[in-house]
């Protein structure tokens, strides 16, 4: 299923279930929102969701659709592609980093600057080099702690796409200090419309003893010409692996949300040092739109925030 979370144009947020005839069956009847379903007994409940989708007749021109999950608990961002882990840093002139093949490792973002789809507002410094980076992520589904990888795809309730916007001036700057990012990525992370349960990706499903990948193209366009172009089974560290790391000796929730990082030629940062592009950013009015197969899509347009 396609879970979505949604404003009436006639005003009001709701969530609900995207139906294969394209409209959307309002779910606000089994809990006031997304996160409140998930911290429900939701398994028991998708069997009747499933029998009720005939009935879908919210029209998806009668609503604006947000983030898949507008308030989040928390918020993890990964760092799992090897190919852009090495490009980013030889682009930099720096050697690649040894450590990066003995533990998957993340940071935490700001979950409380979650976006959807639709403008992304920056002020003045963000535009020093913004970048966009082309990710997938998880929605937790139940609670758990000390999560072994060979269990951990049970934990994950769906799947969505994510742009980890970063303003790399001032990543670059804070970093110098061996502490961060913040600033430089705390102002704004999208996320998709769709948060797709993994029934739905099963053809596409390649499992391992390391945890389950899946093979999804995954590209950037940028005012409509295509940048970037990867796959979500290129992880060299899997979800399970970085479920596992995450929830060592801390409870992981209902609705945390884990990204990915960022694929292969997934930024500016990268494509900057390959010939692909040369030293582009991203500037007001540039339009960024993110497709992942089977996840959908995700459009943003960069707008200034008026800082009165």
């Amino acid at each position: 299923m396609k879970f979505v979370s949604f404003r009436r144009k006639t005003g009001g947020d709701s969530w609900g279930v995207l139906a294969p005839n394209g409209r959307i069956l309002d779910l606000s009847g089994h809990a006031p929102s997304m996160l409140d379903f998930l911290n429900s007994d939701w398994e028991k409940a998708l069997g009747g969701i499933r029998q009720s989708l005939g009935s879908a007749s919210l029209a998806p021109e009668s609503v604006t659709f947000g983030p898949c999950l507008p308030n989040p608990p928390s918020m993890r961002d990964g760092y799992s592609f090897r190919q852009h882990v090495e490009a980013a840093r030889r682009n930099r002139g720096v050697p690649m980093i040894a450590e990066f093949d003995d533990f998957p490792i993340f940071y935490f973002t700001n979950h409380r600057s979650v976006i959807g789809p639709g403008p992304c507002r920056v002020l003045p410094m963000h535009l020093q080099q913004l970048d966009f980076e082309l990710e997938s992520a998880v929605v937790i589904g139940k609670r758990g702690r000390n999560i072994k990888a060979a269990d951990a795809d049970k934990y994950v309730f769906g799947y969505t796409i994510m742009n980890d916007l970063s303003a790399r001036k001032l990543q670059m700057d804070e970093m110098k200090l061996n502490l961060g990012p913040a600033k430089g990525k705390d102002f704004a992370t999208a996320l998709g419309a769709w948060l797709v349960t993994p029934d739905e990706l099963e053809a596409h499903r390649r499992p391992s003893p390391q945890g389950d990948r899946y093979a999804l193209e995954m590209t950037c366009e940028v005012n409509d010409i295509q940048v970037s172009k990867g796959n979500m089974a290129d992880m060299s560290w899997t979800y399970a692996q970085i479920i596992e790391r995450a929830s060592y000796g801390v409870d992981l929730y209902p609705g945390d949300v884990i990204g990915s990082g960022t694929v292969g030629t997934g930024c500016f940062l990268e494509l900057n040092g390959s010939g692909i592009t040369q030293n582009q950013w991203l500037q007001l009015g540039d339009k960024v739109v993110l497709k992942i197969n089977g996840l959908g899509s995700l459009e943003n347009t960069i707008v200034a925030e008026h800082n009165e």
